[in-house]
């Protein structure tokens, strides 16, 4: 079984020790690992990637062991393996307005087109309610007036819900680096535009300015402190004549591409067809 175990807090000597110790001692083998020390933060993050033995304790011991770790080194610890819900992972669905990739991604699911679970809903903005109320699925607001998020409250609704990936369906907030180290290789995002040419939250526009006739969107893994490079899943893109308005780009590409492009990038991951290793998306192994 492959486990991933992140660890997140306050900067300290010794923190890594004990469950490195734990999961080595276990007889597991570590084939990645990664640290980080923010200076500025005083912040302290930890991603193991392992090969969790057979013989070796379960799953649920594993976590309440790394819990217990957790509680005498002040770190917020997650134990995840891909292999827990294997038949139908669990996704959170984070949303701002647009409501078209929330419901291509509700649809695949209803339709078996996607095997995967749509365990909740979360919106910063009130926009995609009535999508969630439409498909049954638990929805939570957690914007305020402005729509700034409570940041807290999404890890608290992640971990509530026991969700496997978090899925930024035009969530148009940026997620805070201790978020994406506690969930780290577990977020994917839907970015309107094809990177890394067109970074930003106007891709459509920079691309019209640059007079370009193609145009897309990108799905892939959002990892702490880097730009999208090699943690793409998958793009598409669609060809648009000369003297085409920006209003019908962005008609075509809203409406039906990124959606399209959203489900295929999904797909991929909870279909196990890639996996990120060091910040780089890679083709999983089929015995893995």
């Amino acid at each position: 079984m492959r486990v991933i175990i992140t660890a997140v807090g306050p900067d300290n000597r010794g923190l890594a020790d004990p469950i490195i110790h734990f999961v080595t001692a276990a007889g597991a083998n570590i084939f990645e690992i990664q640290m980080y020390d923010h200076d500025s933060e005083r912040l302290f993050a930890m991603l193991l990637r392992c090969d969790w033995p057979e013989n070796a304790c379960n799953l649920s011991e594993l976590r309440k062991q790394m819990n217990e770790i957790g509680l005498a080194k002040n770190l917020s610890i997650r134990t995840w393996s891909a292999d827990e819900n294997l038949e139908s992972p669990r996704l959170a669905i984070c949303t701002t307005y647009r409501t078209e990739p929330a419901l291509a991604l509700l649809r695949s699911i209803r339709d078996k087109r996607l095997r995967a679970t749509a365990a909740v809903m979360v919106g910063n903005r009130e926009s995609c309610r009535g999508v969630a109320e439409q498909f049954g699925v638990d929805w939570h607001m957690v914007g305020d007036k402005a729509g700034a998020p409570d940041q807290s409250r999404m890890v608290e609704i992640f971990d509530q819900y026991q969700v496997d990936y978090i899925i930024l369906a035009r969530y148009m907030r940026v997620l805070p680096a201790s978020t994406c180290w506690r969930f780290a290789s577990r977020i994917i995002n839907l970015h309107h535009g094809l990177l890394p040419p067109f970074p930003g939250f106007r891709p459509y526009e920079d691309a019209y300015q640059h007079r370009m006739l193609t145009y897309g969107a990108t799905v892939h893994f959002i990892v702490p402190e880097l730009d999208a490079g090699n943690q793409i899943i998958h793009q598409s893109t669609f060809t648009v004549f000369p003297g085409t308005s920006l209003e019908a780009i962005k008609r075509q590409g809203e409406n039906d591409h990124e959606p399209s492009c959203l489900v295929e990038g999904v797909r991929r991951v909870v279909d196990r067809e890639i996996e990120l290793h060091f910040h780089r998306v890679v083709r999983r192994a089929p015995h893995g």
